[in-house]
């Protein structure tokens, strides 16, 4: 499909996904909070699979076509370190909450932004240095390391933002030579091998409800990734993107009325911060456009 430039409808469409996905977080911190985080991820990674491979069967040339590629290392190491970051990141939440979790994880536009020099070799003015610094400062502020003890389970979604960050960046990176297609069949496939290859050994029994939270989960995970697709296809990635960070305020709003998670003044204000910069290099991505 023609990429469009349909801003409200993109809005929208990004706005459903950030709730969509939001919910797909409440679910998994439940599910791993009851059972092994592995076996969670792989049965969500085996949906997630089922849906790119249908997804390719559809488009010409099919299957054969979508996992063509000149780079294939590059892909499956793309496909292992999202499945990988999601692990750590399902992990936070079950040990921080939703709410300290997506507090820190909000960072990662600022560390692609950063990164992108090194890794991609693209240029980064001084204000967007600037605007990275003063996200990093509300990082700061959100995980205390001044204080008397440190808690260490702080930096988890931090390894999970730079993580993410990294596979932003070598996705930006496969794009050169494969297109969006490709590298989603083989984030999917790979990561279910990936997954499959690790969670196989934790399999335990679940209870009947908690199939039904499961089954949930993967078609969250499926209906979310089909509407940000539909979001990239009908409006501009810089137009939509800042509303991404609406999923920080959705995954607070369940993190407070479901399990009962408070939200401490630090974490605002640092929030605050790091939302201010990472806005600030969006627009500057934009104005540079």
């Amino acid at each position: 499909m023609s990429q469009s430039n349909n801003i409200s409808l993109g809005i929208a469409l990004m706005v459903m996904t950030t709730f969509i996905f939001a919910v797909q977080d409440g679910l998994s911190r439940h599910l791993a909070g009851e059972y092994n985080v592995q076996m969670v991820v792989m049965i969500r990674y085996w949906f997630f699979a089922a849906f790119v491979i249908a997804i390719a069967r559809r488009k010409a040339g099919g299957i054969r076509e979508a996992a063509r590629t000149t780079q294939p290392v590059l892909q499956a190491v793309r496909g292992l370190l999202l499945a990988l970051e999601i692990c750590v990141m399902v992990v936070a939440f079950t040990l921080l909450g939703l709410v300290e979790s997506h507090a820190v994880f909000t960072c990662y536009p600022l560390l692609v932004a950063a990164l992108s020099g090194p890794v991609l070799g693209e240029r980064v003015g001084w204000r967007r240095w600037a605007a990275i610094g003063v996200g990093f400062i509300g990082v700061l502020i959100i995980l205390q390391p001044g204080r008397a003890v440190f808690d260490i389970r702080s930096a988890i979604p931090l390894l999970a933002a730079t993580m993410f960050a990294v596979y932003g960046l070598l996705t930006r990176y496969a794009a050169r030579r494969d297109s969006t297609a490709t590298s989603f069949f083989w984030t999917g496939c790979m990561g279910a091998v990936a997954m499959t290859a690790i969670g196989v050994w934790y399999w335990e029994p679940m209870s009947g409800p908690d199939w039904a939270l499961m089954g949930m989960l993967c078609l969250t995970g499926v209906s979310g990734h089909w509407l940000l697709i539909r979001c990239y296809e009908v409006a501009e990635a810089s137009a939509v993107q800042p509303f991404a960070y609406l999923q920080l305020a959705f995954a607070t709003i369940i993190g407070i009325t479901i399990f009962g998670e408070t939200v401490r003044s630090n974490v605002v204000i640092g929030v605050a911060i790091i939302v201010a910069a990472g806005l600030f290099t969006f627009w500057r991505e934009r104005q540079k456009g």
